[in-house]
């Protein structure tokens, strides 16, 4: 292997593990740690890596084994490609037949190459006081972080999205699947916001339709009960199906239950003729298998007939937002709009739902309908917060 490969891995391998338990790699894994994280990666992309091969990865990037080198094969690298880019699951003939080239890793490695230093190779040089030190910086940094985004003894993590750069990015949890590069480029295009796009696809079952959300950013939940809240601005959803919000799922396939809460646009009636309206949606599902999602919550915020002054629902529209909080199986749901940011969030409804999510997913979509147009979404502000499950 050579230098930079080895220095894809090591950064590869640290993405991996922030991925499977929420924080960074600090030091050797243990038994238990590592089985853990071997049985994960084998559930998300169908895929194995040995538990004692993750350990020994991980000693190495640690520095408690410098006189080992580590070679992992180009199948190992592949698999902890996908399982970072949490690409669909897959089995070993699928891939040797489809794509035997391992894209994945490939096309992980160039990335690293070419936009971003590698991290450096362990053991080149003595467990000496700069390596204690800089390992020192980073805990110190990364508690700086979290006591600065922690709201007085609630919250787990929140971003301002003031840079989306792919590596801030991940750094802070996040990664994106199902990636349509020409739009995910454009993410950054509005300073100080995420920028993402109504594009084609849908977790919602269509016959002969893949579930799929395009450019979907997602991040683990860490506890049973929390609030999930996501702010965004000037998003005037104006066709059938335009929307954007939060996604909440029991795995990233869409095999399991999910909710999912946006502010969308609606003109269909069934055939009768109502004026377009702009509603609050919520819809639960059982994932795969079940062909009729529920629709929980439609609550009208503007009808375009009552109101024909786009410029007067714009200026209500200016920010907008979303809370979803669970604590045991009952989830409620609040949302705000207002022409300014210092808006109150109101109840809409609560549902009770038997489902544990793991996921939360920022999402922007258009259905399957080809003749709705691409609007950019503006997202402000993403936050988690821990919540009492009594």
């Amino acid at each position: 292997m050579s230098e930079s490969d080895l220095s894809a891995f090591i950064r590869l391998f640290q993405e991996a593990y922030v991925r499977c338990f929420g924080h960074a790699l600090a030091g050797s894994m243990t038994e238990a740690e590592s089985k853990r994280m071997s049985i994960e990666i084998e559930q998300n992309t169908g895929l194995v890596v040995g538990w004692k091969s993750v350990k020994n990865y991980a000693a190495f990037i640690a520095g408690h084994n410098p006189g080992k080198r580590v070679n992992p094969s180009t199948a190992t690298l592949d698999t902890l490609a996908r399982y970072v880019a949490a690409a669909p699951a897959t089995t070993e003939i699928r891939r040797k037949k489809n794509e035997a080239h391992y894209p994945f890793w490939f096309e992980y490695r160039d990335a690293q190459n070419t936009g971003m230093a590698p991290a450096e190779k362990p053991g080149s040089r003595p467990a000496d006081f700069r390596r204690v030190a800089s390992m020192g910086i980073m805990t110190a940094l990364g508690i700086a972080a979290f006591l600065y985004f922690r709201d007085p003894g609630s919250s787990l993590f929140a971003d301002d999205f003031h840079s989306v750069e792919n590596r801030a990015l991940r750094d802070n949890g996040w990664w994106v699947q199902s990636k349509m590069a020409d739009y995910w480029a454009r993410k950054g295009e509005n300073p100080g916001e995420l920028t993402l796009f109504t594009l084609p696809g849908d977790n919602w079952p269509q016959q002969g339709k893949k579930p799929e959300i395009r450019n979907l950013l997602l991040r683990k939940i860490p506890g049973d009960c929390f609030a999930a809240e996501v702010h965004l601005k000037d998003f005037i959803p104006t066709e059938n199906w335009q929307q954007a919000g939060i996604l909440l799922m029991e795995d990233t396939t869409f095999s399991g239950k999910s909710i999912r809460v946006s502010i969308a646009y609606n003109d269909f009636f069934g055939g009768y003729t109502r004026p377009g309206e702009i509603i609050i949606q919520a819809i639960s599902s059982y994932g795969k298998g079940y062909s009729n999602p529920e629709e929980i919550l439609h609550h009208t915020l503007f009808s375009t007939g009552g109101m024909p002054d786009s410029a007067l629902i714009a200026d209500n529209l200016r920010h907008s937002a979303f809370r979803i909080e669970k604590k045991g199986n009952k989830f409620r749901f609040l949302y705000a709009v207002g022409q300014t940011e210092n808006f109150s969030f109101r109840e809409l409804s609560a549902y009770e739902f038997d489902m544990n999510p793991r996921f939360a997913g920022l999402f922007a979509l258009k259905g399957f309908v080809d003749s709705t147009a691409v609007i950019p979404v503006q997202v402000r502000f993403f936050r988690l917060d821990d919540q009492p499950c009594n």
